[in-house]
């Protein structure tokens, strides 16, 4: 097995600075042959609908489904009501709540505005007509990405979309796991769909006979499903571009080791190219922790994962002070930032770069999974710097209403010839021409 300790390094210097240039830059690596082959598939069911849409899905995860079958039916949802239990419905409801309540905040309204005399400008705020969620489903079912259908489907909700359909793979039986239906259903998914990976965004951007093109597309997924959404950019709207998850944790001598390793190995679990690392201002915390991290990950059932996650992009930075810890996280702008300081509030003013940010001993980053209430699909790679985490605005659109009388046409008109002047636009230039002529 590979050394599992992480690292630790004095910031600045060389060999912290390698390490974190090392951590940024991991990105997706996407491979040719890899772009390639989503491009294909996501032609094909362009140009072939339904039939290339089954073929893809019999081929890679239910052999015996029917096209007529990829939509889940009332009495498969009815039948999944019966298959879970109370406490998750507990659960689910509380989640569900809070989150609502959270997004809800984000609702913007249009406004018009007459300051200037004989001028009438302004902006609607509309919803796109349609929204696609994609949740991943595993081959098994077993690993159900509940929280995935209430992140994307619940701002869009709250943004008027009026039809939302879900998409997520079916497992070999043809079934989807009862938990996901149970979700879907509870936040007001309107069509659940049994298809996934590549093929599952294809056929949400462009529509087939039998599913019902969208306008934007959000949720997580494998390598394939985001390059599928990186490729159909422009053509419907997307959340982001998602790399590997991450977390930074800043820290002083009052936090509790165990606490910061438990938050750092739960993110280095998701996959190998995850990011975990520990900024502090004491040596003593340093070591604390990376003895913490060693004695946990033997308790992992995803231990192989976390140890190679933690072996490559696992490191603990020691700087001065807590200033210090804070401006290096700005540079390397966490998908998850927690605040392990005993004045946590003190240091918000100063977070500049971070998708969210977890105040204090008891906020570990898994509350904002499942049932804080912000969404948990967040930049990553350093996009915090000018990225925001998913959002009701995903699902708007903003026009423009503009009115001028004609006095205020004629008030301006000489400075809008001037300016197409300049710019040799001389066709605008006389759209306005015309106009002071009459």
């Amino acid at each position: 097995m590979k050394e599992t300790t992480m690292k630790i390094y004095n910031y600045p210097s060389k060999s912290a600075e390698k390490k974190i240039a090392s951590i940024i830059n991991r990105g997706l690596g996407f491979k040719k042959k890899d772009y390639q082959s989503v491009k294909r598939i996501l032609e094909d069911v362009r140009k072939n609908g339904d039939k290339a849409l089954i073929k893809y899905v019999n081929r890679f995860d239910s052999p015996d489904l029917s096209i007529d079958s990829i939509k889940a039916t009332r009495e498969e949802i009815d039948a999944a009501t019966k298959k879970v239990d109370r406490t998750f419905v507990r659960s689910l409801n509380r989640a569900i709540s809070q989150i609502k309540a959270f997004h809800k905040q984000q609702l913007s309204k249009s406004w018009i505005n007459t300051d200037r005399h004989g001028v009438f400008l302004g902006q609607i705020i509309n919803p796109v007509d349609a929204a696609g969620v994609y949740v991943p489903g595993g081959k098994s079912g077993n690993t159900p990405l509940i929280s995935s259908v209430l992140m994307g489907a619940i701002p869009a909700k709250i943004a008027g979309v009026q039809h939302i359909s879900m998409a997520t793979p079916p497992t070999k039986d043809g079934s989807v796991n009862p938990h996901l239906l149970v979700a879907a259903q509870k936040v007001g998914i309107d069509t659940i769909y049994k298809i996934g990976s590549a093929w599952a965004i294809a056929a949400l951007a462009y529509g087939t006979k039998t599913v019902k093109k969208t306008d934007v597309i959000v949720g997580p997924g494998n390598i394939y499903v985001t390059l599928a959404k990186k490729i159909v950019a422009g053509t419907v709207g997307i959340d982001m571009i998602a790399g590997p998850s991450e977390i930074l944790i800043v820290a002083d001598s009052s936090a509790n080791p165990e606490f910061i390793a438990a938050d750092l190995l739960s993110q280095a679990e998701h996959d190998a190219l995850a990011s975990s690392v520990l900024v502090t201002s004491s040596n003593e915390m340093a070591k604390a922790v990376a003895d913490a991290v060693e004695k946990q990950l033997k308790n992992l059932s995803r231990e192989e994962i976390a140890v190679e996650s933690i072996s490559r992009y696992g490191a603990i930075m020691v700087t001065s002070d807590i200033a210090a810890a804070i401006e290096l996280a700005n540079q390397i702008a966490p998908e998850h930032l927690e605040l392990h300081v005993k004045e946590p509030f003190e240091y918000v003013g100063s977070i500049r770069n971070a998708g969210a940010v977890f105040l204090g001993d008891y906020t570990p980053e898994p509350v904002g999974d499942y049932i804080a209430g912000p969404n948990h699909v967040l930049p990553t790679a350093g996009t915090a710097r000018f990225a925001s985490a998913l959002s009701v605005d995903h699902f708007i659109k903003k026009t423009s209403l503009i009115h001028y009388s004609k006095n205020a046409f004629i008030n301006e008109a000489r400075d809008i010839i001037r300016l197409a002047e300049i710019e040799g636009l001389d066709a605008h230039a006389n759209s306005v021409k015309i106009r002071l002529k009459k």
